[in-house]
């Protein structure tokens, strides 16, 4: 415990006690400094500054009042210069404070061991110190203070000895300066923690909203698999004695869809919960766009749709992903826009689809809800799994606009619009 306490004092107070600290100003974001004018609020962030020079100028006026000998005004300067050395070098201040205490009480006039002018002076300083390092050098320097008081006062009794009221005194405001430094701590800590927690909060979205692209993905790949395999295992039954190595070629396709199939189940399946249930509808597109409209209508938000360019069936993934960029933009309108109008714009075009959600400001009574941004991040992350371009934000009048371009090549485009209803018939047939 001796050592444990010893090693304690010296990272306190020794270690590196004369080092060069500078006192920072104050920042001008701070509650109390907010209230000022804007004009005064740079010179307040000094007022710490000024606070510690007045001090020391009222312990050297309080040295000089009570001198009555030649070197008297000479002595005042000392504990007066102990508080500006706060300024720039605390702990260092503590001990020249510390060690000046017998010298004025020797050479001084006042109370034992402690006069007016060191006693105002030595209080200044523990407290100016104790705000700029932390508790625990608060209470080695309150200990080394009683102790030399207390030592002192058993070497030579005089009366009016100011110990016990040094000892109360510097006890209770050590403890008012370690209560604000306990609670500014906490705050700090708060903030922390709060900002871990948003930082937690939008990953665990992200990953949750991966999570369910990953799944939807699953469902689309699966589906389009299967049908590969299904169609391989038909086609020989489709051509009148059909060559060994065309069967053997179709045979090796379907074993390879197959294989294919599982492992993407195999690695695709885990990222299902264990109380994910698959949905008992198929996945939205495009085609019912209209009935999502309809809903948003009835909860209040009027919509209007405009659709551009030559309407075709597009691959699953594409549709869905823009089905739900549409359904989170008009949610978010709900949401953050009471009162607005949206506009959702959909074009054709020979490279892929064009996205487009706007809607106006905020009106009425209801008042918006805030957001954390969450649907912004699912959006993005969708349409960058599709190699696509993305744009949100604010409109000139006050509203909101996304901007989806998702890419579809040629080739990407669901069989039955390139090659008829052949495929979708041979796999019925099968």
């Amino acid at each position: 415990m001796a050592a444990g306490a010893m090693g304690g004092l010296r990272q306190a107070l020794i270690h590196d006690a004369f080092a060069y600290r500078p006192m920072p100003p104050l920042r001008t974001d701070g509650r109390l400094i907010r209230l000022l004018p804007e004009r005064i609020r740079a010179r307040a962030a000094w007022a710490p500054h000024v606070l510690v020079v007045a001090a020391a100028l009222i312990t050297f006026l309080a040295g000089t009042a009570v001198a009555d000998f030649p070197l008297g005004e000479l002595l005042a300067v000392f504990p007066a210069g102990s508080v500006l050395m706060t300024l720039a070098r605390p702990v260092g201040a503590f001990w020249i404070s510390l060690l000046l205490t017998p010298v004025t009480a020797v050479v001084g006039h006042g109370g034992w061991p402690w006069g007016p002018s060191s006693f105002f002076a030595h209080l200044v300083v523990l407290v100016v110190v104790a705000a700029r390092t932390g508790p625990r050098t608060a209470g080695w320097m309150w200990g080394l203070t009683v102790l030399l008081g207390t030592v002192m006062e058993n070497a030579v009794w005089r009366p009016g000895t100011t110990t016990v009221g040094m000892a109360v005194v510097s006890a209770f405001a050590l403890l008012v300066v370690a209560m604000v430094q306990i609670r500014q701590d906490a705050e700090r800590e708060v903030t922390v923690q709060r900002t871990v927690t948003a930082v937690e909060r939008d990953r665990r979205t992200l990953l949750e909203e991966r999570t369910t692209i990953a799944r939807e993905l699953h469902d689309v790949v699966a589906h389009h698999m299967s049908v590969v395999a299904i169609q391989a295992e038909a086609a020989p039954y489709r051509v009148e004695n059909p060559p060994p190595e065309l069967e053997q070629a179709f045979v090796t396709i379907r074993e390879n869809a197959v294989a294919a199939l599982t492992e993407l189940r195999r690695v695709l399946g885990v990222v299902r919960a264990e109380d994910y249930q698959a949905p008992d509808a198929p996945q939205p597109t495009l085609a019912q766009l209209d009935g999502l409209l309809a809903n948003v209508r009835e909860a209040g938000l009027e919509t209007d749709k405009t659709v551009t360019g030559a309407v075709r069936e597009l691959p699953q993934g594409v549709e869905l992903s823009a089905y739900r960029i549409i359904q989170e933009a008009l949610s978010n309108t709900l949401r953050h826009a009471p009162g607005a109008t949206a506009k959702v714009e959909i074009g054709y075009v020979l490279g892929g689809l064009g996205v487009r959600v706007v809607n106006g400001p905020p009106t009425g009574p209801v008042k918006p809800s805030p957001g954390a941004g969450h649907g912004i991040t699912g959006m993005r992350e969708r349409v960058a799994m599709l190699d696509g371009d993305m744009t949100a934000e604010a409109t000139g009048e006050g509203g909101y606009e996304i901007a989806v371009f998702i890419p579809v090549q040629a080739g990407s485009e669901p069989r039955e619009q390139q090659t008829g209803s052949e495929p979708r018939e041979q796999a019925d047939r099968a």
